[in-house]
């Protein structure tokens, strides 16, 4: 078991790979009486194409088909595994992302239990004809529910702008359709292609011993039979800039016109890790120094009655992709659409990008990562979110003091480029 100190955050992160190809990373936090654990695959909503375990061609499967694997994992022939965390004094939970899907837990007491629980259930799949058709029902009610939900809307509206062609576009618990094709043989194609331990990362961070625990998981992983690891083979489709959809619209019965643009990555970004995640966290800071709620463009917009509080942003960069979004409600979407279309263009000679702001936002976004590190949650998820190579999320105060002003500036000439805007209008649908 390796064991890497990181003195300026005082944590000690014990890792292992399992024979089976099961990475484990263990974070015992002293004085917490709550342990955490996740346990993800590295399958997502948008791994909709791919060479099944076994096989030598490209399959295509239903959209929405690692969500709807998420929900049926925890119905079991003897039961519902929900019932059984609950009877052993635990809460447990999961979600499904563009690229991962996690099942996780949450405990004060029994950890090994509930570890062990955590582990056999989402190593031993069971769907049948017969559930697969009642969970069709459950998840389309949910698909409707979001169809109503004018910010989910606008969100994959901004995407398919972007991505027209790539399943990034699609919502991540598909469409009525599509889970209506899905079958029990699917689902196992899906999982036993995803779900071996290779492809797989278990984390648990809280009240712990690490040398026992990792002895427990080894025991528990060496106990099952897996074939060996192979290659896991993913295709999407090519897409060029001139397919990007400069401006679509929608009506939905809203109170205030909505405005969101969206730039979709087209560089091919740095190699490098390290690199990778000093470009990431320089657009962070970019997108904070123009349009930050502190920031004087975010104020003069605010003022002039363009954006209001439900005004955001976000950047993400994942496998396969990278965007940024801006957006929210406004009486005058093209007006804001116009403006934060010219801030964002004229970034490099923008009074706001300096390095004063550079600086105080260094200490601002430092301080907050060493307040998330008392969640649990947050270090969870955000550790297997924040994977770069060796460099980790406990990485990140070096890297960010490493920033400077040069880096932001390169990182937003790197991504920002006027053939890689769109922006999505949504109106308001008045009943005649």
């Amino acid at each position: 078991m390796d064991k890497v100190a990181y003195q300026k955050i005082n944590e000690t992160l014990y890792k292992e790979i399992l024979p089976n190809g099961l990475t484990v990373y263990l974070l015992p936090k002293a004085g917490y009486h709550k342990t955490y654990g996740l346990f993800s695959t590295n399958y997502g909503s948008i791994d909709n194409e791919f060479i099944p375990r076994g096989g030598t061609e490209y399959i295509k499967v239903p959209d929405g088909i690692a969500h709807f694997l998420e929900h049926k994992m925890f119905e079991k022939e003897d039961g519902d595994v929900f019932q059984k965390f609950g009877e052993q004094g635990a809460s447990a939970n999961a979600f499904t992302s563009f690229t991962r899907t996690s099942y996780l837990f949450s405990t004060t007491d029994q950890l090994e239990l509930n570890l062990g629980t955590l582990l056999d259930f989402v190593q031993a799949p069971y769907f049948t004809e017969e559930s697969v058709q009642k969970e069709q029902g459950i998840i389309g009610q949910e698909i409707q529910m979001y169809q109503d939900d004018p910010g989910w809307q606008q969100f994959f509206a901004i995407l398919k702008n972007m991505y027209p062609k790539h399943p990034l576009h699609i919502d991540i618990a598909g469409t009525i359709d599509s889970i209506a094709e899905i079958t029990a043989e699917d689902l196992y194609t899906c999982y036993n292609t995803f779900y071996h331990p290779s492809n797989m990362t278990l984390f648990v961070v809280g009240n712990l011993e690490p040398e026992a625990l990792m002895a427990f998981i080894r025991e528990n992983q060496a106990k099952k039979t897996f074939e060996a690891p192979e290659p896991i083979q993913r295709r999407f489709p090519q897409e060029s800039p001139d397919e990007i959809i400069k401006r679509s619209e929608e009506k939905m019965p809203i109170t205030i016109p909505k405005a969101i643009v969206g730039i979709k990555g087209l560089a091919e970004l740095p190699k490098d890790n390290k690199e990778r995640l000093i470009f990431k966290i320089s657009m962070d800071l970019l997108f904070q120094m123009l349009l930050g709620t502190t920031s004087q463009n975010y104020l003069r917009l605010y003022n002039e009655g363009l954006l209001d509080d439900s005004f955001g942003y976000e950047f993400s960069l994942d496998r396969s992709f990278h965007f940024a979004d801006f957006g929210g409600d406004s009486e005058n979407p093209q007006m804001l659409a116009d403006r934060l279309t010219e801030i964002l263009l004229h970034f490099d000679s923008d009074p706001e990008v300096n390095e004063k702001n550079l600086t105080l936002l260094k200490k601002k976004m430092l301080g907050k990562y060493f307040q998330s590190l008392n969640s649990l949650e947050y270090v969870a998820n955000q550790f297997t979110q924040s994977l770069y190579g060796e460099w980790t999320l406990f990485d990140m105060p070096e890297i960010i003091q490493e920033i400077e002003l040069t880096d932001v500036l390169a990182a937003g000439k790197l991504f920002i480029k006027e053939e890689a805007f769109t922006r999505f209008y949504m109106e308001k649908n008045i009943p005649s």
